[in-house]
């Protein structure tokens, strides 16, 4: 049943052809014998019937059965070739038209051959097993395999194509049909696909060369997006699925991979300088989908922040702003790393280590001002931020804190500047103080912060101390009139302060005298050295305009109190009544006659002090506030200072390099001199240069705390 079926439907597709459908019929030899007159008869009257109705709802019984008596005499092998020559006649195409024409009618041709096809059932018996592949084989026989058929279809195709990525518009529903013919009849990939990606390969070669000259790296990036994006919507639209993979991979290499070094050297730098992260964002998600794309990246982006980093380290000129510029640098590629490289762990740790790279290039230095930096932000008078905002600068601060090597530079500048606070009374706040602590030790160690956790304990007895002091001033018959508050410092936490004598008034020297007398009545074996260098005191003083208190150092108050015995002093003659040292003098006269508060008049005018120079109290002196604060020259570090500090710092050094060769030399007995270094290296926790490590050696060989072997100069032995 089926396969009559099938003849019949095969009959009423020839006759919409307007084919002969008699060559079947009519032509009886061409058959077999073996049939009856009155089938033969019922059929070609039946077909007859079918040519000459206008309506398919004709009753096709009759030529049903001449069909299935037709098969029944095992006559479809002859009935298959007549078939076929029926097709063959019928694919002949030959017109010749303009490229667009000739699409069109090669669609139309291709179309009618699928409608007219398209009911003929694949799954068939003997006689029309293969009555469809039979079709498709004719069309690309006749057709499509025709050199100058397929030659023209295919350059029409393509020239469409051409058209469309010039931006043209393109009969699209066309190019699907075509290209699913080709597909259809299995020529696509040999007669389309290798010419295709041959002429998609010149043409975004070309481009991609003279683009890269035209067209800044943003530009270029959007365009290269813009062509996949183009691309994959031609796959979508009309080519087949399996071009999609050579066809992208083709664009990819040819506008991206081939010029990628080119692109980063070009704009990169730009890119980042003016934080384009929507540009960067899509450069890493364009160079992920190219070979060697990303590593080529990192690499870029590695130098990137080691070259702008480093000039913000090894710039002197920029040493005041370094600190904070080094955070904003931090957070900008960190957003980066973010935002834009989708927070890929290789990027993030490549721009720690570009970090630690260039932030190392100048040793000591950045130490220094990051302490420094901390020092600014925990200074009373420090409004810039609230209590949550300075947590979050402590917490950055941290971050680039952990790539310094020298991390003993920022322990002495810290504590140096940790003691002024605590000292002078200058910190913001004790929890933010302690804050800090606490992120050291927890990034450094216990041994770290032990001295300065030391310095907090000691305030916290002083305190106690100063209570009790007061209690035992009321029980003197001779109360003083001077409030004096001591702090009392172990030596091992607190930084070295140089010894300085000056000459204080008789009053304080007595209270200096009795508080003496109190504290070591209770701490036996103790020793007491009064640093004046520390100390500060808050001054009555009277002007025209009224009564002031004036808050100075105790060297400023020294130099103010001789103005209660005369009129007008040189600075000679305040050198010799005050004993102060001739550098700090200059700047206590400095801070009292040339500052914003001038309570002294200095003649000749100027803005330094010179030898020969004057000085009268400022009987005129006005100010809004009652109590003033004159400039503190203990809070200004001064250059002799930042010298002192990190020559202690080096020296420091040395003698933890002379204990860790004995160390490690005691523990081994001989050692080679490589091995020896080696071993240092690991255990010392600041950079040092073998140069230096040879001489704290020889050092200790001078020392007799080691021998070189007498045959092998290169090896040493410790001596017990």
């Amino acid at each position: 049943d089926t396969t009559c079926q099938m003849l019949v439907n095969f009959y009423r597709l020839v006759m919409f052809m307007d084919f002969d459908m008699y060559v079947l019929v009519t032509d009886r030899p061409k058959l077999a014998e073996n049939y009856t007159e009155d089938t033969w008869l019922k059929l070609r009257d039946a077909v007859g019937a079918i040519q000459n109705s206008t309506s398919i709802k004709y009753n096709l019984e009759e030529l049903y059965q001449a069909v299935e008596n037709l098969c029944s005499y095992k006559v479809s092998p002859t009935l298959y070739k007549q078939l076929r020559q029926v097709c063959e006649d019928h694919v002949q195409f030959t017109e010749s038209l303009d490229n667009l024409s000739f699409l069109k009618r090669m669609n139309r041709c291709w179309q009618d051959h699928c409608r007219q096809t398209v009911s003929v059932v694949v799954d068939v018996l003997t006689l029309f097993t293969r009555l469809r592949d039979t079709g498709l084989e004719l069309f690309r026989t006749h057709i499509v395999s025709d050199s100058a058929v397929q030659k023209r279809t295919v350059e029409g195709i393509l020239e469409q194509i051409e058209l469309e990525r010039n931006g043209e518009t393109v009969d699209r529903s066309l190019l699907r049909s075509l290209l699913g013919m080709l597909s259809d009849l299995q020529v696509y990939k040999d007669s389309f696909e290798e010419r295709f990606l041959s002429e998609t390969n010149r043409l975004y070669a070309a481009e991609g060369q003279r683009l890269m000259q035209e067209r800044d790296v943003p530009e270029y990036l959007h365009h290269v997006s813009r062509r996949l994006e183009e691309e994959n919507d031609r796959i979508v639209s009309y080519l087949d699925q399996s071009t999609q993979k050579p066809l992208i991979s083709c664009v990819e290499k040819q506008l991206l991979g081939e010029h990628m070094t080119a692109i980063l050297q070009k704009g990169l730098s730009t890119l980042l300088d003016e934080n384009r992260v929507t540009e960067l964002a899509l450069l890493y998600q364009l160079f992920s989908k190219v070979k060697g794309g990303l590593p080529t990246l990192l690499q870029f982006w590695r130098d990137y922040i080691k070259s702008f980093g480093g000039e913000i380290v090894c710039t002197p000129e920029k040493d005041k702003d370094m600190v904070q510029d080094l955070l904003d640098f931090k957070d900008k590629m960190d957003n980066v790393a973010q935002s834009c490289f989708a927070r890929n762990e290789t990027f993030i740790n490549a721009m720690k280590e570009a970090f630690e790279a260039f932030i190392n290039k100048r040793p000591n230095k950045p130490a220094e001002l990051i302490a420094k930096y901390v020092d600014s932000k925990l200074r009373a008078g420090n409004k810039e931020a609230t209590e949550e905002e300075l947590e979050r600068i402590l917490d950055k601060i941290m971050i680039i804190f952990r790539f310094i090597h020298g991390k003993d530079v920022f322990e002495a500048f810290y504590k140096k500047d940790l003691a002024k606070r605590l000292l002078v009374g200058k910190s913001a706040s004790v929890d933010a103080e302690k804050s800090m602590l606490s992120k050291l030790k927890h990034e450094c160690g216990a041994a770290f912060t032990s001295k300065l956790e030391g310095m907090f304990k000691d305030m916290e007895l002083s305190k106690d101390i100063m209570i009790q002091f007061k209690q035992y001033m009321q029980n003197q018959s001779e109360p003083s009139n001077i409030e004096l508050t001591v702090n009392i410092l172990t030596m091992g936490y607190w930084p070295s302060y140089t010894p300085m004598e000056v000459h204080l008034p008789p009053e304080m020297v007595k209270l200096q005298e009795v508080f003496k007398l109190f504290y070591l009545g209770k701490h036996s074996g103790r020793k007491l050295q009064w640093q004046p260098t520390l100390g500060h005191a808050v001054l009555k003083a009277e002007f025209k305009e009224g009564k002031k208190e004036v808050q100075v150092s105790l060297f400023q108050t020294l130099v103010l109190l001789m103005f209660n015995e005369g009129e007008e002093f040189s600075i000679e003659e305040i050198r010799t009544a005050t004993g102060i040292e001739e550098g700090e003098l200059k700047r206590t006269l400095q801070s009292l006659a040339c500052g914003k508060a001038r309570v002294l008049n200095k003649n000749p005018r100027g803005k330094d002090v010179e030898d020969g120079d004057r000085f009268n109290f400022n009987n005129d002196f006005k100010h809004k506030l009652f109590r003033i604060k004159i400039n503190q020259i203990q809070m200004k570090e001064t250059v002799e200072e930042q010298v002192s500090t990190t020559e202690r710092v080096f020296q420091d050094r040395q003698y933890q390099i002379d204990a860790a060769v004995v160390r490690i030399m005691k523990m081994r007995k001989t050692l080679s001199h490589n091995l020896l270094v080696s071993e240092l290296y690991n255990q010392l926790k600041f950079p040092v240069k073998p140069g230096d490590l040879k001489k704290r050696i020889e050092s200790l060989i001078d020392r007799d705390y080691m021998e070189r072997d007498k045959e092998t100069p290169n090896q040493y032995h410790y001596v017990a």
